[in-house]
């Protein structure tokens, strides 16, 4: 058992220059907090793995494919593998719990080469 709470990751998280802290990795799953701040870009691209989001704070708007879908404490989105996504007009500083199935990158050796 691995106990979390979502303040020492925070906490945890702000002690770092990176946006994303990992907290669990097995093989059939990972979870991390992501934080975007007001205005902040999301940088992130298309994951291999399945992933579900679960806006702990903030407000902003989820970009899925070619779909917008506002987000808000308490959302939950769930994105497929492969599929281009972001978060964007954050309104609100974001903290998301994003959870991964399987792990992150299990599955990157499968991608094409990039050209």
């Amino acid at each position: 058992m691995q106990p979390f709470t979502i303040a020492a990751l925070r906490e945890q998280r702000a002690q770092t220059d990176n946006p994303y802290l990992e907290f669990l990795h097995v093989p059939s799953m990972s979870a991390g907090v992501y934080e975007l701040g007001v205005g902040e870009e999301d940088t992130q691209q298309p994951h291999t793995e399945d992933e579900l989001y679960y806006i702990v704070a903030g407000q902003a708007v989820l970009l899925v494919s070619d779909e917008n879908v506002p987000v808000e404490a308490g959302s939950m989105v769930f994105v497929p593998a492969n599929v281009v996504h972001r978060f964007y007009s954050i309104t609100e500083p974001l903290t998301i719990v994003v959870f991964f199935a399987p792990a992150e990158y299990t599955h990157r050796d499968s991608l094409p080469p990039q050209v």
